[in-house]
Order: C-alpha cells, then structure tokens, then sequence
C-alpha cells in the first residue's frame, strides 16, 4: 500500500535532473528570443481576448524554470544556484515587462478586455493553483519519464499573463491592474518555488556542503515570512472576491423574480462593485417598460428588503443610449432572433420619433439669453381616418413670453437646426 504514495519510484538520478535543472535556468541567446516572444504572443492574446492564443504563450514560456531552479537551490542550500536562478528570473521578469508595455503602448486598441481583468485580483485561490501546479511540476521534472503534466502545469500556473497584464497597466497608465497583476505574478513565482523545496526536502536532495543548523533555520523562518506576506492579502482579496459573488447573486435572483420574470426583456445590464462597503449601483435598460420616479424610488426600497444594503438602482431610459446599447447587441450576436427583431423595432422607432439635439439648448439660449429649457420631439397625431401624421413639436420654458416676431424667429431656427420643413412651437 505504502507504494502508492512512494514518491522515489520512477525517480530519475538525482544529478541528471540537477544537471537539466542548471542547463535551463540561464536566460540568453534563444531562451530570450523565445520568452520575448511569448511575451509577444501572450500580450496579443490578451489584447483580443482570446484564451486559446493566452494559453499557447504559457507552453512556450521558459519562465518556470529559474523558479523551480530557486526551489531546488533553497531545499539544497545552495546559495550559488539561488543567486543565479533569482538572476535570470529577475532578468526574465524584465524583459517581460518591456516587451508587453511596448506593446501595449503601441496598440491602438487599450481597452481592458475580460482576459486582463482575470488577472488583476488575485486571491487565496491563486495561491493554491499556484502551490499544487507548483507540486505536479517539480514531481514530473525529477521523474525519469516525464509524461504529460509538464504543458498542464504551465497552463494552471499561468506567469506569462499577469506579467503581460502587468506591462499592460504600466502602458495605460492604471496602477491597480499593474499591481494586481504583478502580486500574482509573485504569488506564482513563491508558491511554485516553495512546492519545490518541499518535494526536493522528501525526496532527499543532498545538501551543498556542510550547513549548520542556524543557517537552516534562517532559511526556513525567511520562507515562513514570505509565506504569510502571500497569503495574508491573498486570504482579504478571497473574502472581497466571496462577497461580490455573493451580491452579483442576489442581484441576479432580484432581476429574475421581479424583472424578467415577468414578460419584461432587460438590453443592458451592469453591476459596478468595488467593495464590501462602498456604494453599489445596478444599471438597468429595458426594450420597452418605461418606469416613474416613483417606482423607482420603489423599486431601490425592494433592494434593501432583499438584503442589498447600500446599492442603487439606475434605470437607463434616454432613447440616445437605448438605441446605443441595442446596435451593439445586435451587431455582436448577443441576443436571440426574436429579440433582435422587437430591438430593431423599437430602434427604428426611436429614429423615428426622436431628434439628434446635441448642443441644442447651448446653441439656442446664445440666441434667446432668457431661456430657461428647451426639448423637441415627434408627435404622431391620429385623426377620424386611418392614417397618422407625425409633425415635429418644440417646447420652450421662459420668464416672460416671447413676442411674436421672437418666437417665429425661433421657429424658423429650429426648422433650420433640426432640418424639418415645418414645426410647432409652445411655451411651457
């Protein structure tokens, strides 16, 4: 039985896998042309959002190996490979940073897609894919057949892109993603490192040396310290991650039951969460449900009787951002046939009975300094017989009432302004 779990069978010698170990730790010549461009590739990915073109950056990546070279170094004492190996991962690190901050530098599209917001909070998680990954790789690497975890761990491990995402918030100047994603990136270098020296302390790599038993109790109490630097942030970051999941929850289960539950089809949906305890918002754009001030005001006292304390509902009604919201919909195939055509309905309606009124009241009130508010529309008119007419209306609110020669001459503006053959104008 105790075979099962005996780690030394299939065990390759023990200088054979020190001698790969030191042969691949150096970063020069092709090592480097290869990571720079890994680095390349992985920032691509990142860039258009593509998880396949991420995870072949991480199979060709040779940045794993200083840190498993760290591991063996630390477990053997020997400081000489330590140096050498905490060398080159630092000169890798670099480079990795150059290269991903050029390019993301010179990309014209920065926008933040969800493979970079992957990897801007880490958390106690991490820490553990991070740990374990960290042990499958150095039990394939001391083993005579090599097998097939090797890709798997550098795919878990993932330190190709939190060290792009990295050289992406240096680009973009966003210093939270820069430093969320290089504490992931350490959090991947110590727990990978720290695996290691625990598998080469039960496999009984021997020491360098002689090493007396002061210096091994540095070397342990340094690696506790840094341990609880790790986890200790990582353990706060896991109980914000818990708690947004938790709240997306509820507000999904609110949208459900008093929304979509109903008939009523939601074209926009966003959350904006930062923490346990700042405010929260809810933004909401329906395709045809209009709602008052009122059963707003209602609807945000339903959400604290549901437990979601300190959040806001926000419901987007403005024609301009409906239309917005709806074109990209379609466009990006995120809504199904029948919603596509009730969305394109009420696009074309909203073309219909709606003006581009940009810089409207700022270009009117130059004109007519006294007024206080000016709105247009297109109001259908229905009459005895079948058809409809829809005329163009204007309303204008101010102090004292226009003369008539004012108020045609901001009719005329507006016939103008807006391209109409014709307009109604009141005073509101």
């Amino acid at each position: 039985m105790k075979n099962y779990f005996n780690l030394t069978i299939g065990e390759e010698e023990k200088e054979k896998v020190l001698t790969n170990i030191q042969g691949s730790i150096s970063f020069s010549g092709a090592n480097v042309w290869i990571l720079a461009c890994a680095i390349m590739i992985a920032s691509v990915g990142l860039n258009v959002n593509s998880t396949a073109v991420v995870i072949g950056a991480m199979l060709i990546s040779p940045l794993m190996a200083p840190i498993v070279g760290a591991g063996f170094a630390l477990a053997m004492f020997d400081f000489a490979l330590l140096r050498k190996s905490l060398k080159n991962l630092l000169i890798s690190t670099l480079i990795g940073l150059i290269v991903s901050f050029l390019y993301f530098l010179l990309t014209p599209f920065k926008e933040a897609q969800s493979e970079i917001l992957a990897r801007t909070s880490p958390n106690i998680y991490d820490v553990l894919i991070a740990f374990f990954g960290g042990l499958v790789g150095v039990i394939a690497v001391t083993r005579v057949e090599k097998g097939n975890p090797i890709p798997g761990v550098a795919i878990a491990t993932a330190l190709m892109p939190p060290l792009c995402t990295a050289g992406y918030g240096l680009a973009t100047g966003n210093l939270s993603f820069f430093g969320g994603a290089l504490f992931l990136y350490a959090i991947n270098c110590v727990f990978i490192c720290i695996a290691t020296y625990f598998v080469v302390k039960i496999l009984k790599y021997p020491p360098v040396g002689f090493v007396d038993a002061k210096r091994e109790k540095e070397v342990r109490n340094w690696i506790t310290i840094i341990t609880v630097l790790m986890i200790v942030p990582s353990v706060f970051f896991a109980y914000q991650f818990i708690q947004q999941q938790r709240f997306q929850e509820k507000v999904n289960l609110y949208v459900q039951q008093e929304f979509e539950s109903k008939g009523n089809t939601i074209v926009y949906q966003r959350t904006n969460y930062t923490s346990p305890t700042a405010p929260r918002t809810i933004e909401l754009a329906f395709l045809s449900k209009k709602f008052t001030g009122k059963q707003i005001e209602e609807e945000n006292q339903k959400l604290k009787r549901l437990g979601l304390l300190n959040t806001k509902l926000i419901i987007r009604q403005d024609s301009t951002f409906l239309a917005d919201v709806s074109s990209k919909k379609i466009a990006n195939n995120e809504i199904d046939n029948t919603n596509t055509k009730l969305i394109s309905d009420l696009t074309s309606k909203i073309d219909r009975y709606s003006f581009q009124t940009e810089n409207l009241y700022k270009e009117a009130s130059s004109i007519f300094p006294e007024l206080r508010s000016i709105s247009v529309a297109k109001q259908e008119i229905f009459s005895t017989t079948d058809s409809t007419n829809i005329i163009p209306v204007g309303f204008y609110q101010i102090e004292k009432p226009l003369t008539k020669e004012s108020e045609e001459t901001l009719r005329k503006w507006l016939q103008a302004k807006l391209k109409v053959d014709t307009i109604e104008i009141y005073r509101r």
